[in-house]
Formats: structure tokens, sequence, C-alpha cells
């Protein structure tokens, strides 16, 4: 069984290379810091399994779990936070590990994966069952919860139109008006759905649904141009074609 590894953090790379390593009969094909690095390898590569951090730089995991061509590898998200356990079923993730990530937990995973990868005959007359219908899928969140003053306010995915950051506050801009919080642009990307938002500089996120035009390195969103940074761009075209807004 071969695998890859991608995760910007270089502790969490050698701890899952070691794990690799100790485990007969799975074969590391490669590792990467790098999200867009390690998509331009896996798109000429296949491979078995992908063991990915949800949140890096320039594109999430998720994110890039979505631009794998099809049918892809088995996904192995890796992550610190928790919330992020929905999204991962939503994908039809293999498998889900919590940082810091035991070696009994991820020695369970890749026994769950080659009984995947190993195809069994259903008994006659009955059907088949897949790892995807045998288990309920739990409900996505359809909204956050962020400190306003000194209250919790809730604002809608749907409703957001860009965020923009104003040192250690973020302004969200939603179709129903502004709301500031003491927030940080990373805590917030941990929580808004990947496949509909993207970070594109280093002070504003975008809804997706709501980029009314792209030029010459900016996007309109409620008629206000934002700019792309050169950090964001390569990851923000690679989001535009997947999801054919060209």
């Amino acid at each position: 069984m071969t695998c890859v590894i991608l995760d910007d953090e270089p502790l969490a790379l050698d701890l899952l290379a070691d794990y690799c390593a100790q485990v007969p009969g799975l074969e590391l094909k490669g590792q990467f810091d790098d999200a867009l690095q390690g998509l331009a390898y896996l798109q000429d590569n296949p491979v078995d399994v992908v063991f990915l951090d949800i949140h890096m730089p320039r594109l999430t995991g998720v994110q890039l779990a979505q631009l794998l061509p099809q049918p892809g590898p088995r996904i192995v998200f890796t992550t610190a936070y928790d919330q992020y356990a929905v999204r991962s079923y939503e994908l039809n993730a293999a498998d889900y590990l919590l940082k810091p990530i035991a070696f009994e937990r991820f020695v369970q995973t890749v026994q769950k994966l080659r009984q995947q990868l190993q195809p069994t005959a259903p008994a006659t007359g009955a059907p088949a069952v897949t790892a995807a219908h045998s288990e309920a899928t739990p409900t996505a969140p359809d909204a956050m919860f962020v400190k306003n003053d000194h209250r919790l306010q809730r604002v809608a995915f749907d409703d957001i139109l860009y965020i923009e950051g104003m040192k250690e506050y973020l302004m969200i801009y939603t179709t129903t008006g502004k709301v500031l919080t003491l927030q940080s642009f990373r805590r917030v990307e941990e929580v808004l759905p990947p496949e509909r938002f993207a970070r594109i500089h280093k002070s504003f996120l975008v809804a997706l649904s709501r980029i009314e035009h792209v030029e010459r390195g900016k996007v309109q969103v409620a008629g206000r141009l934002l700019p792309i940074g050169d950090t964001y761009r390569d990851s923000f075209n690679a989001l535009i074609k997947a999801y054919n807004l060209l």
C-alpha cells in the first residue's frame, strides 16, 4: 500500500514518516510541507493513501482533497482541531486522526485502509454495504458564533460576503451589516467551510459564491475590489478553476 504525507509542520511530517517505516507493507512515496507541491505530485503519481493535514497555508487539506483527480486516493485527514471531523465525513474520508497521533491509532487506521482497499465479494443475494452508507453522516454546521462586544453573535455562512483583517480584529461583512470581532483569521478559517470560502490576501477572506468578477489581481465582492496577495494567488486560481468560475 503506497502513501504520501502532506503537512506544513516538520515534526508532524517526521513523526508520520517514522510511523510509516514501522508498518510492514506501507510504502511512503513522498512527503511534502507545501500543499501545492503535494498536489502537483499527486496529479502525476497516483498512490493508495494520502495522510493530509487540514490546516496548511495557501491551500487547506480539504480544498486540496477536492482538487485531486477522481477516482483518487483514500484520504486520511490529520489535524489538531476536532471540529473538522464533520467535514472529513462529508468528503468520505477514510479516517480522521487527531494530533498528537499515537502510533496505536495510526496502526488502526492502516488496518482499516487495508480492509477498504481489499475488495470483498458480498454474500449471494445480499447487497454490498459500503462504509459511506453504514454510518450516518453528521449534519454540517451552517453558522458560527463570534464575540461581539459582550455577547456571542451568530453569523450564518450564507450571509457572509467577505472578511477583512484589522490587526487583532476581524470585520465580517454580511448581507445584513458588519460584525467586528476580536478574533484571528486562523481561528475563523478552522470553522468556515473551506469549499465555500478562500483566503485571498493576508487581510482578506472571501465567500466564493459572492465573487462578482476577477480582474488583474483583484476580485470584486459586494462592489468592492479586494487584492489577491502573491502568497495566495496560485491556490486561489486553482480553486477558481475547480469551481468552474472561469
